[in-house]
């Protein structure tokens, strides 16, 4: 790998933490704002708002994708749009800092997923990571012998998010990315808005409400689509999962921070050992990984 891509992987590294930092300082947001709008009117005002601007800022882009990367991005549009979906219902059923640290969990579906999709090899380091990561899981979530449905709803968000952190790091590549993206907005939103319409949409109704709402559309939709896509056309997929495992972290400082939630020994202990999990699928991954630029690898 030449100076010119490591430099590249190295700005797309500092881009994800980047990101990883807007979304930790989400999961609190989301939590109180779905108490008043449901959780598809949320994304689906959310969505169309970033997907307005996006078409706005890259329509020249999206016009000159071609069929197969269309494709592309309506299928990576379908997982991202599921995942939020999951993701934002089980929000409403477990705290802020549970939600991160188990969406956190792709890092471990993402190599899993890649070896049954891609055949990639899964080594005893991977193994290793799954175990542990799901006894952190355990510790940090369970209540009694059985998952809460939040906890259920956002570890199935997880493995949908895997998918797109797979088939990016497969198919994105750095001249479709803004179109790409472009075409993922929409189709989230198309989404969204169905699974809001049976009831209404219901719109933010207060100043505060509509602040983080566009705070949402702009920086955690418009700024994540744009950085994930462009970032995974120059990494592989398990750096790209392990680089976002940041996320979590961030989670849990901002909502014990910010969101009055308080940090408990199942919190610190459970989170500890789904990072360690994490850290061992990438460093396992690294005896065995070909160089970024071959892209076959979350993000």
């Amino acid at each position: 790998m030449g100076a010119h891509d490591r430099r590249q992987t190295l700005i797309a590294t500092v881009l994800l933490i980047a990101l990883t930092a807007v979304w930790g300082s989400t999961f609190f947001l989301i939590r109180d704002l779905v108490k008043e709008i449901p959780s598809a009117d949320f994304l689906a005002v959310r969505f169309a708002i970033a997907a307005a601007l996006m078409v706005l800022m890259f329509r020249r882009q999206l016009r000159a994708l071609d069929r197969r990367a269309v494709k592309i991005g309506l299928l990576l549009g379908v997982f991202y749009a599921v995942g939020q979906l999951l993701q934002t219902i089980g929000l409403e059923h477990t705290s802020a800092s549970v939600s991160g640290f188990v969406t956190g969990m792709y890092v471990v579906f993402t190599p899993l997923l890649g070896a049954l999709i891609f055949r990639d090899r899964i080594t005893p380091a991977m193994w290793i990571a799954v175990a542990m990561s799901t006894a952190g899981l355990a510790v940090l979530a369970l209540k009694g012998f059985s998952l809460g449905v939040g906890e259920v709803l956002t570890l199935g968000a997880a493995a949908v998010y895997g998918l797109h952190i797979v088939g990016s790091g497969r198919w994105a590549r750095p001249e479709t990315a803004f179109g790409l993206s472009t075409v993922q907005a929409l189709v989230i939103t198309v989404i969204c808005a169905a699974a809001a319409l049976p009831h209404g949409i219901v719109l933010p109704s207060t100043s505060g409400q509509w602040t983080v709402m566009l705070y949402m559309a702009t920086a955690s939709s418009v700024a994540a689509l744009i950085i994930q896509t462009w970032a995974q056309a120059h990494m592989s997929a398990t750096r790209a999962a392990v680089t976002m495992t940041m996320e979590p972290v961030f989670a849990a400082a901002f909502a014990v921070t910010l969101g009055g939630e308080h940090l408990t020994i199942r919190m610190v202990i459970g989170g500890l050992m789904i990072l360690s999990a994490m850290y061992i699928v990438e460093l396992g991954g690294r005896r065995t990984q070909t160089p970024v630029e071959v892209h076959h690898q979350v993000s």
